[in-house]
């Protein structure tokens, strides 16, 4: 169990150790994964910066996704969903949550795009791994941007994903893969959805850090 997200990003900072000398640009994917990817990359003296990736929800059951959607406007959406939604239905909420990811890019980095990835080691991090659409549409992200290298980091995600992780980045550390796993917040002792001011709270303390590290 974890304390919370922050317990959890200080513990896959040490798993990551190895990265640690590396020209690394740590991802956390925005919301839920910016603190962890906040410790990450303290942890190991990387670049910094929210990934914006949003969960495409069956419009009758919001926790459930088919799928997500980049900042960059990569879709995955997952093989079977056309047997269950119409492509209308699909599109609209497309649209929706192209929308939001907009409205974060523009509220958590000013509008600003991503840091130049071309040639480097990409740590795409998030809080968990649950069905595993959030993080394929990051990793779609990362190889159009010229990603050298991609590291799938995480705290928890079940079985079955954490050994497709294997074939989705070139290297994978997934601290916990419950026996019985329901859903992320199973395995932290605090756990609430991070809203906004959380997400700008955060980058106050990433903007913080770099201000100390050049006095």
């Amino acid at each position: 169990m974890y304390q919370n997200r922050e317990d959890a990003g200080r513990r896959l900072a040490l798993s990551l150790n190895r990265y640690k000398d590396e020209d690394c640009v740590v991802l956390g994917i925005a919301m839920g994964g910016m603190e962890i990817g906040y410790q990450v990359a303290r942890y190991l003296d990387a670049d910094f910066s929210p990934l914006m990736v949003r969960k495409l929800s069956y419009p009758k059951n919001p926790e459930s996704g088919f799928g997500a959607i980049a900042e960059d406007g990569s879709i995955f959406i997952f093989p079977y969903v056309g047997r269950t939604l119409h492509y209308r239905t699909i599109d609209k909420i497309v649209e929706m949550e192209r929308e939001e990811v907009q409205r974060r890019v523009d509220l958590l980095r000013d509008g600003e795009p991503l840091p130049d990835i071309r040639q480097k080691t990409v740590i795409l991090v998030d809080d968990g791994i649950a069905k595993g659409g959030t993080i394929r549409a990051a990793t779609m992200l990362c190889r159009k941007k010229g990603a050298q290298k991609l590291v799938i980091g995480t705290p928890v995600a079940n079985a079955e994903m954490a050994n497709d992780m294997a074939d989705v980045g070139e290297d994978s550390v997934v601290l916990t893969t419950p026996k019985y796993f329901k859903a992320i917040p199973q395995v932290y002792r605090q756990w609430r959805e991070v809203g906004d001011q959380e997400g700008l709270d955060i980058m106050e303390k990433w903007r913080s850090q770099l201000v100390h590290a050049t006095v």
